[in-house]
């Protein structure tokens, strides 16, 4: 790989190290490309070798530069200045820090001021247009770290790492009740009985679905817990603590409500590690706890 501080989020580049490969190997077990990208790429004539264009079975020599041109529309998300929180930024990827309350991207019920929106200014005001996509998610009203991949091979990479559990998910919840173990493992599947329900239960018909938890501090009548996700199925905190009889405080959906305590979910993603996509390099991130949980914990203390 070529010098990482010359790579460009809509350029993916590659000098050959090894004897008579095609093209098409190296874009494949070097790049780690899917074969939908490789044909997307090829039909826009966008893979070039040394400047000129090749058909993937050319045979590539030790020190021909290979150049993969990502040539994407941008999103049409309204660019928004909202302050949004970009706590690493390289040419693949964005970690954001989520702030509680705000959408992710735009629906037909939050249609704007949403962290996508908030990218796009960010963005623009930088002089880059990438499609941005969301290589994961989190509600409305959980806070905490997002991965953004910058352009469809930094996106392809990150979601299959994350399918094969080679990215490290933890989060920290504030529950209701005290934990009796300092530490466990949740296998239970979870399913969503009806198409159009919200609400997802513990069910064998369901998904494998898989959380680890470790007690961070007990307080009074509540537990602060970690809890590192194997899998990573819609509402599946929320739903494994719930089942184990510990629902998060401010969960409307499946834990215990009061607003004198708390307005949302006690959840925050606080911290990810993984590899670059590009470069494998490992990162790791970590998002300190909002002050609505701050505060949270000093009220179960009885220090406010």
């Amino acid at each position: 790989m070529l010098d990482k501080k010359k790579q460009r989020y809509n350029l993916i580049e590659y000098q050959v190290q090894d004897k008579e490969l095609t093209l098409k190997k190296i874009l494949l077990d070097k790049l780690n490309m899917s074969v939908r990208f490789i044909n997307k790429m090829k039909k826009d004539r966008n893979i070039l070798v040394n400047s000129k264009y090749q058909t993937l079975s050319y045979e590539t020599k030790v020190g021909d530069l290979i150049e993969v041109k990502i040539d994407e529309e941008s999103n049409h998300f309204e660019p928004q200045n909202l302050n949004t929180h970009v706590q690493y930024e390289d040419f693949d990827i964005m970690m954001i820090n989520k702030p509680p309350y705000m959408v992710v991207h735009p629906t037909k019920s939050h249609p704007d001021k949403t962290i996508a929106n908030g990218i796009m200014f960010y963005l623009k005001d930088k002089d880059e247009d990438p499609r941005i996509r969301f290589v994961n998610r989190l509600d409305m009203n959980t806070s905490g770290l997002l991965i953004v991949a910058k352009n469809a091979y930094a996106h392809h990479l990150l979601s299959q790492d994350m399918k094969d559990n080679h990215v490290t998910k933890k989060y920290i919840a504030i529950v209701k009740g005290l934990i009796k173990e300092d530490f466990g493992t949740i296998d239970k599947p979870i399913y969503r009985e009806a198409e159009d329900s919200i609400k997802r239960i513990v069910d064998e018909r369901g998904q494998k679905s898989v959380s680890h938890f470790k007690v961070i501090e007990r307080l009074e009548d509540a537990t602060i817990v970690e809890v590192l996700l194997e899998t990573g199925r819609t509402h599946q905190i929320r739903v494994h603590l719930s089942h184990l009889g510990y629902g998060i405080i401010g969960d409307e959906l499946y834990g215990y409500v009061d607003e004198n305590l708390i307005k949302r979910q006690a959840l925050h993603a606080y911290e990810l590690e993984f590899s670059q996509p590009r470069t494998k390099e490992k990162l790791n991130f970590k998002a300190d706890l909002p002050d609505d949980m701050k505060q949270l914990i000093e009220k179960l203390k009885g220090e406010k």
